[in-house]
């Protein structure tokens, strides 16, 4: 298509925006709390709204990108995305700034639906690459996030401008949509029914996928929103700011995250999908204990580990699914984004309650965030042994 890098540009920075929103808010979690007298609980549920609503619109318009077009997505993904950056501008309190995270949820989910499938019929050859290269400006946009939060906080700066800002690359990459020719889908293009697609997402193996990204994504999601808020003083030693310093603990992951992913060809050409994702939940689980137990400037380094480790989850997980069951069309590819966010909506209020149990145990934010950490190492020791597993099996075919 003439069209194609436009369209590729477009949803880059719609993922981009998105992306940016979910990082200021893990930074925006302990000012909402103190502001709005939020509990650790209620915040978690604040977070998880952008979760839930991801899961819901995922899948719901990921069955309409087939039936009602790409373009129709598009629009509900960029009204939703306007309603979300307004309702959290002019929030009051806990219902507020749930209903706005939960409306900037929808709009992940509607790029989720119509964008994933997009950027694989864009570029046929390249399915993976092309998934990794998109989800990097995921990775990107959360550490502007982070360090939007960060540095406008240090000149006082306050967050309802700073979710203002959004405003400007979300009119910008609502224009680049504007009016564009948008090709078929997968399953409409291999000349597959509606019934086939049914048949390819009720498989073994789709289904497998979609438990094991539950799995990953509560990982990503659960930890990565969280760790601003468990590690607020961890680093106010380095930085001299006791609320915000740990913000930057998220920016270096995501980061990390970006540069890995810009390589994510050449890893999965070495290792294989399956040992890629062997490799990662390896790291995760290892990084996730570093970070428990660091202090200091080594907890960047614990940090790097982490980022290392859940960079490919997401895109290669989707490419695997795309490789595997391609019949299984911009549906099949929306259900396995929806159990992502589904993990990651579970994980949070869990976090949250925990922490706020551990808080009573312990004397500080550290001590009880250390601990809340290593209940998550048992996600990464079962994927383990699962993905070994597969691994091994994958080798001995």
């Amino acid at each position: 298509m003439e069209n194609k890098n436009r369209l590729f540009i477009a949803s880059a920075l719609s993922l981009f925006v998105t992306a940016v929103a979910f990082g200021a808010r893990s930074g925006h979690l302990i000012p909402w709390m103190s502001e709005f007298h939020i509990s650790a609980a209620e915040a978690g549920w604040i977070a998880s709204a952008f979760l839930w609503g991801a899961t819901i619109s995922v899948l719901l318009f990921g069955l309409l990108v087939e039936t009602w077009g790409t373009p129709k997505v598009i629009i509900v993904l960029f009204i939703a995305q306007l309603a979300g950056i307004l309702l959290t501008v002019f929030a009051n309190g806990f219902w507020t700034l749930f209903l706005a995270t939960l409306f900037i949820g929808i709009a992940n989910g509607s790029l989720n639906a119509a964008c994933n499938p997009l950027v694989t019929n864009l570029y046929p050859n390249e399915k993976t690459a092309r998934l990794n290269l998109f989800h990097m400006w995921n990775a990107i946009g959360i550490a502007t996030g982070g360090l939007m939060v960060f540095f406008c906080n240090k000149i006082g700066v306050g967050w309802r401008i700073q979710i203002a800002i959004l405003l400007i690359p979300t009119i910008l990459y609502g224009f680049l949509f504007f009016k564009q020719k948008f090709p078929e889908t997968e399953r409409t293009l291999l000349g597959g029914s509606y019934k086939d697609m049914l048949r390819a997402i009720a498989s073994p193996l789709f289904i497998f996928i979609a438990f094991l990204m539950i799995l990953t994504s509560s990982l990503e999601f659960g930890a990565n929103q969280w760790i601003p808020a468990l590690f607020k003083n961890a680093v106010a030693d380095l930085f001299g700011e006791s609320a915000f310093g740990s913000v930057l603990i998220l920016v270096w992951i995501s980061l990390a995250m970006a540069l890995a992913r810009l390589f994510a060809a050449q890893m999965v050409r070495k290792f294989t999908p399956v040992g890629v994702l062997l490799l990662s939940v390896i790291l995760a689980g290892a990084g996730i204990y570093l970070i428990s137990v660091s202090q200091g400037w080594f907890i960047f380094f614990a940090a790097t580990v982490f980022a290392f480790g859940i960079a490919y989850f997401w895109p290669n997980m989707l490419g695997l699914t795309s490789d595997r069951r391609p019949m299984s069309g911009a549906l099949g590819l929306a259900i396995i984004g929806g159990m992502g966010t589904l993990g990651g909506a579970i994980i949070q209020p869990i976090i949250g309650s925990i922490f706020d149990n551990q808080l009573l145990q312990y004397s500080d934010h550290l001590e009880a965030g250390a601990a809340t950490l290593k209940y998550l190492i048992v996600i990464p020791i079962f994927l383990t042994i699962v993905f070994s597993i597969m691994f091994f099996q994958q080798r001995r075919k």
